[in-house]
């Protein structure tokens, strides 16, 4: 099977298709059903073919679905699992880092499918109709030879070792049919250091099928894994969709984002889903990961500490903010008197990283941590973290070199490109912390000297990253990466992030001219003498440039930059996330990467910047061309409320109240300016 991760990839985009007949007249494309719902009409007999994955978790599974349609509608499908709490031993020759990501997993073809029988003849599927994507995988064939329907859905448990198919088959008949069904059951036994487990695939379908006129009748294939004397976790499939739907409803209930633009609003609807599902049992406790196949039960200052865990807050989901603390509860106990650097990482249930590097993950942490702690509005919560953003920013501070930034072995890349001895993500994230941090030393009743001590810390540090970083680069006056870098990198975007503008125009214009490209947002570094290197994007560094650019008041381009993005990821040929990277890991659909989606527009559009457990500021980008949009049943800052925001002639009308209909603030205020609200 030729997988997605292996094809050229081809980006389109499409337009936006409204209605189902619509849809169906536009074949071979993605389309919206709803803000939930995205479906694929199937041409066959045109040559046209299609290819895909997509990964979905539950707390003790994750499996990645691989599809591919070819030219007459024959689909095929692999699905790979995982069982991230169980560690098969590893084999001699496998690398010495491979220890840390032994996650039990298996793949499958079709094979394990019972194979069905009519009268004399194994029953084939009609040619594949469509595909649908919800939270869950759906595929329906058109009527086979035979007058059968086939569909068929894939989903996660979210709370066993269990990953599981529904079979339907509807009769279009007149008359009633008979199926013969012949299970194909597999059982494999593995060794690990605390015994044995095993990776089961069964079946309830019935030895025969009676499917009268119009009726359809069902059945599950379960691929499950047991350790020791663990029985097969036999839950139903009733019991298996109804957690599934649950969960679904759970993260749609909450932070509704109302635009004039349906691809905006569904992608951050499925962002929502994907950096929310992927939080697994671990020693650590429940804990994110990003998943994608190769990173499971651990976790990484940069992707839990600093990209998804202050986005969720905002969603108000208990069980992502009861995995946030107990990430950065791991990093704290890490904290040391000799301000010894952290470890980036704790994978497989929390064995520290191999590669002891400094990727700035003091900053990291300090930074989300802070945005976390103010975000929650939890007195308790944020007294917890103060003592470990406290040591983060000492050891930043620490860190420091003649001219004043910070020094790092390298960044969250991991030495995958130059960094220097210092470079601008580091000192960026810094900065960013000293504010927040700051803010919440205020918040929390320490000492007023010790806010202005960050405060000044940070007006320095400011002036250091001017100094140190500012310059001409491929003829632009922006930032330089580290001392001696002489092409444009994604990463100029974080000042604008943390709310530097001295060089604002033209680091938009490197971030959108000369570092973007249609495959994939911004690139890394386009320019680079590296052949190789110049291909590569990493989508949260088109996240991150869109969420400063936002923020730093560029609305049109970033709004025409971002609406280009979201089509690609919704209903290009990549859906419906955004993705880890290109080349690297096949565009996998990271977790992390969707909270930084939706963080886009909480941060960047509508400009929340956290100034208190119980109030922030606001600086609203509404676009021109639209009239009204709304952040609805968030739940950050020990409330529930909701953001309205409206152009009333030349001013915009900015509302924010609870759900109770208690009206907080209503105020008009001319575009770009902010407002502060208080709880």
């Amino acid at each position: 099977m030729k997988y997605f991760q292996t094809c050229t990839l081809v980006f389109s985009i499409f337009g936006l298709m409204l209605l189902s007949g619509q849809e169906r007249e536009i074949s071979n494309q993605w389309g919206i059903v709803d803000n939930h719902k995205i479906r694929r009409w199937i041409a066959t007999g045109k040559g046209a073919t299609y290819a895909d994955n997509i990964e979905m978790a539950g707390k003790r599974v994750a499996g990645i679905v691989s599809y591919e349609v070819d030219s007459v509608g024959k689909l095929s499908i692999e699905r790979e699992v995982f069982f991230p709490q169980l560690h098969p031993y590893i084999k001699e020759d496998d690398p010495s880092w491979y220890v840390y990501r032994s996650y039990a997993k298996k793949r499958f073809s079709d094979a394990i499918l019972p194979k069905l029988y009519l009268s004399n003849q194994q029953f084939s599927p009609g040619p594949l109709k469509e595909i649908s994507i919800d939270g869950m995988l759906h595929f329906e064939h058109a009527p086979s030879n035979s007058g059968l329907i086939l569909r068929r859905t894939f989903l996660p448990s979210m709370t066993e070792r269990l990953f599981v198919e529904r079979v339907s088959l509807t009769n279009t008949n007149t008359e009633t049919i008979m199926l013969k069904s012949s299970k194909a059951n597999f059982e494999e036994t593995f060794l690990e250091q605390t015994g044995e487990f095993k990776i089961i695939v069964d079946s309830d379908v019935a030895e025969t099928l009676v499917i009268a006129p119009n009726a359809t009748v069902d059945f599950t294939i379960r691929v499950m894994a047991m350790q020791g004397e663990e029985q097969p976790p036999y839950i139903s499939w009733d019991k298996t969709i109804a957690e599934r739907i649950s969960f679904l409803d759970t993260i749609r209930s909450a932070l509704v984002l109302k635009t004039p633009d349906s691809i905006l609003n569904t992608l951050f609807e499925f962002s929502k889903v994907r950096a929310s599902e992927s939080i697994f049992e671990s020693k650590l406790g429940l804990i994110h990961s990003p998943g994608g196949g190769r990173y499971y039960v651990g976790i990484w200052a940069n992707d839990q500490a600093e990209y998804v865990s202050p986005f969720f807050p905002y969603l108000g989901y208990k069980t992502g903010n009861l995995s946030a603390m107990n990430m950065y509860r791991a990093f704290a106990k890490e904290t040391n008197p000799e301000y010894r650097k952290l470890p980036y990482a704790f994978e497989v249930e929390g064995l520290p990283p191999p590669n002891p590097l400094d990727r700035g993950d003091a900053a990291m942490i300090a930074y989300g941590a802070s945005q976390y702690a103010l975000a929650s509005g939890d007195a308790t919560m944020a007294n917890e973290l103060w003592s470990l953003i406290a040591w983060c920013l000492e050891y930043c501070h620490r860190q420091r070199n003649a001219e004043g930034v910070v020094e790092s072995d390298t960044d969250e890349m991991e030495n995958r490109i130059e960094t220097g001895e210092a470079n601008l993500s580091t000192s960026s994230l810094y900065y960013g912390a000293l504010l927040l941090a700051a803010d919440l030393a205020t918040t929390l009743g320490k000492p007023s000297e010790l806010s202005e001590t960050y405060r000044q810390q940070a007006n320095q540090l400011k002036k250091s990253i001017e100094e140190y970083f500012g310059a001409s680069i491929e003829g632009l006056d922006t930032y330089r990466y580290y001392q001696g870098h002489t092409t444009l990198r994604h990463w100029i975007c974080l000042p604008l992030v943390v709310g530097i503008e001295d060089r604002k125009e033209d680091t938009i214009k490197a971030l959108f001219e000369r570092l973007w490209s249609e495959e994939g947002g911004v690139h890394v570094e386009k320019n680079n003498p590296n052949p190789a290197i110049s291909k590569i994007f990493w989508d949260r560094g088109t996240l991150y440039a869109l969420r400063g650019t936002f923020l730093a008041g560029a609305t049109e381009v970033s709004l025409q930059k971002l609406q280009a993005f979201s089509k690609q990821r919704l209903l290009g040929n990549r859906v419906p996330y955004v993705v880890e990277a290109f080349p690297e890991g096949g565009m996998a659909h990271l977790s992390a990467e969707s909270g930084l989606y939706c963080r886009v527009f909480i941060e960047g559009m509508f400009g929340i910047v956290p100034s208190g457990l119980n109030s922030f500021s606001m600086t609203p980008q509404l676009p021109e061309a639209w009239n009204t949009m709304a952040l609805e049943n968030i739940k950050a800052f020990g409330q529930d409320f909701s953001i309205k925001v409206e152009r009333k002639q030349d001013l915009l009308y900015v509302e924010v109240s609870k759900l109770d209909g208690e009206t907080v603030l209503n105020r008009k205020v001319k575009p770009g300016n902010s407002v502060d609200v208080k709880f």
